[in-house]
């Protein structure tokens, strides 16, 4: 579980984030959405400690993390699939999936069975070079290569982004199985709202750096969340 106490994040002297809490249960979706700019995409790139926050506690089942560096944070459990992918162009699919191993104790640096189970398109590319795949392949490497790590906190920055509608289709199915399987919290950053409104057990929407609204997505009407997350 996650859960996040007064986080405050600036980018040199300008402040992006303005105290935020929330929480993530493990074996749930939490959505956060919000227009483009409320600072989403900050709020991962703080829990994942890819820049640094400002202030407030982060806790991952309990455990204060404290401001570790992104590789520390990794070795705790958090997985991070940032938008864009970021996957290296030049290294193949196994040795992009393999760069995840530097989290790992040495005895568990192997690619699981599970991987080409929940995509079986990288197990047929595997010799193929990251920058020769498709966007739907190549982010189905940056969610695979988060999973290597073993996460108990997933995190998902706009997946469905520029991919076409079939992969879409698959990464939900595989956004379900994770969520499923019990073992991990999930915290997804998504603009297509039919998307993540199917997938969420929880939301949290942002506007200008602050939670204005959350909660189940049974306490909260489908209306009143479109209407927090439009223009």
């Amino acid at each position: 579980m996650l859960e996040i106490d007064n986080l405050t994040l600036h980018y040199g002297h300008s402040q992006i984030l303005h105290g935020i809490s929330m929480a993530a249960e493990t074996g749930q979706v939490t959505c956060v959405m919000g227009t483009n700019g409320v600072g989403k995409t900050s709020l991962l790139k703080a829990i994942s400690g890819t820049h640094p926050r400002s202030g407030g506690v982060v806790r991952l089942d309990g455990q204060d993390l404290g401001k570790m560096p992104p590789h520390l944070l990794a070795q705790a459990g958090i997985g991070y699939v940032p938008q864009g992918r970021e996957i290296f162009p030049l290294l193949t699919v196994r040795e992009n999936l393999e760069t995840g191993f530097g989290c790992l104790p040495r005895g568990d640096r192997e690619i699981p069975d599970e991987i080409f189970e929940l995509f079986p398109i990288l197990k047929q590319f595997l010799h193929r070079r990251g920058g020769d795949l498709s966007g739907g392949q190549q982010q189905q490497l940056a969610i695979a290569r988060a999973l290597i790590t073993r996460p108990k906190l997933l995190l998902l920055d706009e997946p469905t982004e520029g991919i076409q509608p079939n992969i879409i289709q698959q990464i939900g199915e595989v956004i379900s199985l994770l969520r499923d399987r019990g073992d991990m919290a999930i915290v997804l950053v998504e603009q297509y709202f039919e998307f993540a409104y199917k997938l969420a057990d929880q939301f949290v929407v942002m506007k200008r750096g602050e939670v204005v609204l959350s909660g189940a997505k049974g306490e909260l009407a489908k209306d009143t969340l479109m209407q927090n997350v439009s223009v």
